[in-house]
């Protein structure tokens, strides 16, 4: 086997060509540390590595939200989607496939204990529909957690909250009242079951909450 200097010299060797320098052998078939907050796509276990949050809080604080008008829904079926650059989704640390039974599995009170209060998401929200450019009645927009708390989603990260748009068709006024949460919920009774893995879960419904249920064989 080649030593890991050798190995190097051909990438050495293409990087004068283009005028850069750098190879450290020791890096050559080991892991690379990433940046802090963003997890590998290993650590996470998807496609798409969804970041991680801060989790739980003793004491929430208002979140600063993306600028005004540079989020923008994306609609499929007349139903609303989130900006994937504004609202990847995010994590909660405290809740893996390894503490399911701990946390949100658990017989009562996880979620509601975790949840911010409107004192804070009431503010959070205001600026949200702002970065979506929201234009609907404040009642029926729902200040939703993509990765809800029942999935593991973090409580109170901007990537993971947006202001929902109500589904096609809702009576103005009548408050939010949307097809999403019923996803979840079955997202949510699949991980406890053990039909799908918590990660999956998450991938799905970040990708798209439409066809969540779909591509992982739950039904449509």
């Amino acid at each position: 086997m080649l030593s890991r200097a050798a190995r190097c010299a051909p990438i050495v060797l293409l990087l004068s060509l283009l005028g850069l320098t750098g190879c450290d052998p020791s890096a050559i078939g080991s892991s690379v540390a990433e940046p802090s907050g963003n997890p590998t796509a290993s650590a996470v276990g998807s496609v798409h590595a969804i970041p991680v949050g801060a989790g739980p809080q003793s004491h929430y604080i208002v979140q600063a939200q993306p600028a005004p008008g540079s989020c923008h829904y994306r609609y499929e079926h007349k139903e609303p989607l989130p900006d994937p650059v504004c609202t990847p989704g995010a994590l909660n640390p405290k809740v893996t496939q390894a503490t399911i039974g701990s946390t949100i599995c658990r017989t009562g009170g996880y979620t509601s204990g975790i949840r911010p209060s409107s004192s804070v998401t009431g503010k959070e929200k205001a600026a949200n529909a702002k970065s979506y450019g929201y234009t609907g009645t404040m009642r029926d927009g729902e200040y939703d957690h993509l990765i809800s708390l029942q999935l593991g989603g973090d409580p109170n990260d901007y990537r993971n909250l947006w202001v929902e748009a109500p589904d096609p068709g809702h009576p103005t006024g009548s408050g939010p009242n949307n097809n999403k949460d019923k996803v979840e919920t079955t997202l949510h009774t699949a991980v406890c079951n053990h039909e799908v893995t918590l990660t999956a879960a998450q991938t799905a419904i970040t990708t798209d909450w439409i066809t969540a249920l779909a591509n992982l064989g739950l039904g449509s």
